[in-house]
């Protein structure tokens, strides 16, 4: 009889969940965390403030270990194809979202090798500018664009990033047209705005707020649904002439297909306590996250709803997929 990777797994689930396998006895030895992007990331850093935590809870070790390359997917991959026992986790980025919508072909299955755990954080992004530039709002930028007398200059951390999906997306709501400007992370595209070598850029608030502070950019729209408790003066793109423009980002974690149901409640509940910890909360919103639990349904309705979202901004706007 043919052995598949995909029986192999139901049956070591199956084996699992048997009476051998006891959830309370869980873990019994260290935990691994794997993230795909760089070192001192956002989403490096959101997994090893969630790892401290629930190492704490668990009185476990957790580790965080770094396997960064293309676009994420290197790890996911390690993850997609490891045993689903409760010891190999993958913290994802909504980056994860716009990989599946992107990418033509992908070592996994974005949903189906899964299992779908649970959101950490949420995040708006915001639209910046530099202090010289003669746009003051959100409501004059798409002005300026609707004039169509120069094409305006965003930069973002690559092709596919959120961030470029997120100027697509508003050039399509807005009805106008912006010119791409592809950077190999976010940090040297902020720079350039700095320098006034840009227009704009969309980019989480943590990069972006000691400049803000220092008065080299100013702010002009936040990306998400309402305004941001850390920017309370910088009104929603929706309020400022694009009524509907709603795009936030997102941290959470995933483990193999086939993760047992009675470890997949009890992890859910772990990070549910760990994401109210006031140390965990303190140090997420100094990153300006917003710590943000959810069951495994409903994050795994939103990863769905946000690659359908992303596919369609990629196919309309005309973006060859990687």
């Amino acid at each position: 009889m043919r052995v598949t990777r995909r029986s192999a797994l139901a049956g070591l689930s199956a084996f699992l969940v048997s009476p051998g396998f006891s959830v309370e006895s869980w873990p019994n030895r260290p935990i691994t965390f794997l993230t795909g992007y760089a070192p001192g990331g956002s989403t490096d850093t959101v997994a090893r403030i969630v790892a401290d935590g629930l190492s704490r809870r668990l009185g476990q070790s957790v580790f965080v270990e770094l396997k960064s390359g293309a676009a994420g997917t290197l790890a996911s991959a390690q993850v997609a194809h490891a045993a689903p026992n409760g010891y190999t986790w993958l913290v994802i980025a909504s980056g994860f979202a716009t990989t599946a919508a992107t990418y033509r072909k992908l070592p996994f299955r974005p949903i189906e090798d899964f299992s779908i755990v649970g959101m950490l954080t949420e995040f708006p992004l915001v639209l910046a500018t530099h202090r010289d530039h003669p746009v003051r709002t959100m409501s004059e930028l798409i002005s300026v664009a609707r004039l169509g007398q120069q094409r305006l200059l965003y930069g973002t951390p690559g092709v596919g990033s959120t961030q470029h999906l997120a100027g697509e997306l508003l050039a399509k709501m807005a009805n106008v047209q912006f010119q791409h400007v592809p950077y190999r992370g976010g940090t040297p595209a902020i720079i350039d705005l700095v320098a006034k070598q840009l227009d704009f850029v969309i980019d989480p608030a943590a990069g972006l707020t000691e400049f803000f502070k220092e008065g080299r950019l100013r702010a002009l729209g936040i990306t998400g649904q309402t305004q941001d408790p850390g920017l309370p003066d910088i009104p929603t793109v929706g309020e400022s002439g694009v009524p509907g423009y709603v795009v936030s980002s997102w941290h959470g974690l995933v483990a193999p297909a086939g993760l047992p149901a009675p470890l997949m409640v009890r992890i859910n509940a772990e990070l549910s306590n760990v994401l109210v910890d006031s140390e965990v909360v303190d140090r997420l919103k100094a990153l300006a996250l917003t710590p943000r639990s959810s069951s495994s349904e409903a994050f795994k309705a939103r990863i769905e709803a946000d690659i359908k979202k992303w596919s369609d901004v990629v196919a309309s706007a005309n973006i060859e997929r990687i």
